[in-house]
Formats: structure tokens, sequence, C-alpha cells
């Protein structure tokens, strides 16, 4: 459960894409290496887990070109690491330019499951090649974490409330598609100060996590960084929410709102 409700909040990160596939592109990289962001996942009043994002410098190069060292690690705690160990770890390494991905590893450790993935990105030939196959793809596919960073740095300036729009990402068996809503702006307070925020609400599938008619909203800082602060999901059983604990070596201070 852990597992589903981390990697749908990374991706609603990516909810900046408000333009056309041929029109999308990265501009400056609002992150730089070294910067690190800590949540911690909350079920109900007890935390579940926490996650750490960071950026690294990497001597890999692919395909000529220099590459970033992108890493999330997520672990449970508390009594639920007792209950159902977690140690996951998920890496991409994305092209410094343009912000694509070239190598997307996961390494999954959940009670008894164990789970590895090595992902490539042929961008030649258009095809991903997975664990379970090789894909074909179109136009600019993510996995979750280059899409997360690439779509910090899109022109959001012009996006308004009620606006739809998708991302294309690979995610173990093939290419899906994420729908996201723009709902408006908050101020939301967390660990680290309070922030002027954008708030997104993606469609959710309904399954053994969430309900038909479940909920989930993510805050975004409204300022150059654009960190996810806060997220907050209904489940089948309870609400499951994440929030920033920790943000350090960010390319641009935080723009906090006083109390």
């Amino acid at each position: 459960m852990i597992k589903q409700v981390f990697l749908v909040i990374l991706l609603i990160g990516t909810s900046f894409n408000s333009f056309s596939q041929e029109t999308l592109k990265a501009g400056e990289p609002v992150f730089k290496p070294g910067e690190k962001l800590n949540y911690s996942l909350k079920y109900g009043f007890f935390t579940a887990a926490t996650a750490n994002l960071r950026v690294e410098e990497t001597d890999k190069v692919f395909e000529g070109h220099p590459a970033y060292h992108i890493v999330v690690d997520a672990k449970t705690a508390g009594a639920f690491d007792v209950f159902y160990k977690v140690r996951n770890r998920y890496e991409t390494f994305v092209d410094q330019n343009t912000l694509l991905p070239y190598y997307y590893a996961e390494n999954r450790k959940e009670a008894s499951y164990k789970h590895k993935d090595n992902v490539t990105f042929d961008r030649e030939n258009n095809r991903i090649t997975a664990a379970k196959g090789v894909y074909p793809f179109k136009g600019k596919v993510f996995d979750f974490l280059s899409a997360y960073y690439f779509s910090r740095g899109i022109d959001i300036s012009h996006i308004h409330i009620g606006e739809r729009f998708d991302l294309q990402y690979f995610l173990e068996d093939g290419v899906h598609t994420l729908s996201i809503t723009y709902v408006g702006k908050e101020v939301v307070d967390s660990d680290i100060g309070k922030f002027n925020c954008l708030k997104f609400n993606p469609t959710i599938i309904p399954g053994r996590v969430f309900r038909k008619d479940s909920k989930l909203y993510l805050w975004i800082t409204d300022d150059n960084n654009r960190i996810p602060v806060k997220a907050h999901v209904e489940l089948i059983v309870g609400s499951l929410s994440m929030e920033i604990t920790g943000a350090n070596n960010l390319k641009y201070p935080l723009n906090s709102v006083s109390k």
C-alpha cells in the first residue's frame, strides 16, 4: 500500500505539464546537485514511513551526455516497520540539458516480497527495455522520478483553475497516463515553514488501496523551487498524508509567509 500511494504522490509532482507533448520543453533546472528533500508519510496520526529524495552528481555519461543521478529511499517506520517492513530504493539518470531519462532502476523489499527492475530508454528507436519486456512509446515518456524533476521547471504562469492535463510515464509493464486537475492556490503550514502553494487533484483508479470516490490532493510551493509540501489521500480504510520535514541545498530560497 505504501509503495502505491508514494508513487502516486510523486507522480502528482509532475502536474505542471499543461502543454502538449510537442511544445513541452525543459527550461533551466530549478534544482541543483546536493538538493535533499525529506518527507514523512502518516496513516492517521501515526508515522507509517519516511522518504528521502536527493540529486547527486555522477561521472556516468550516456550517449556522450552528462547526467544527474536522482535517488529516492523509502522505508516504513515505527510499528509499521515491525509488521510490514519496507526498504525501497528508486533511482534515475537524466540528461543534464533535456532532463529526459536514460536509465531507471528500482529495488523494492516489502515484507517477504522483493522486486528489481532496470529500465533503459532508447529514444532513437522509441522503445523502452525493462524486466518484463520491450515497449514502444511516442513523445516524451518518463519514469516517475525523472517526470517529477522535469516538470518542476515547466512554466505554469498561465494555468487556470479546473484545467486538466496528462503525463506519460513508464512503470513496470508499460507506458501509463496520469490525469490531473489544477484546483487553485492555498497557504499550507508545515514543519519547515508556511508557504503559498498550488493545489492539484489527480484522477484515482479504484482498487485494493483506493475507494471509488477517494480524493487525492497535493500542495506544491508557488515559488521557483516547486517542491511538494503536503499531500493527502483517502484510502479504503482511513487516509494517508505526506508532509515535508526537511529541504536542504535548494537552488532558490524558500519563500515562506508570515504566520
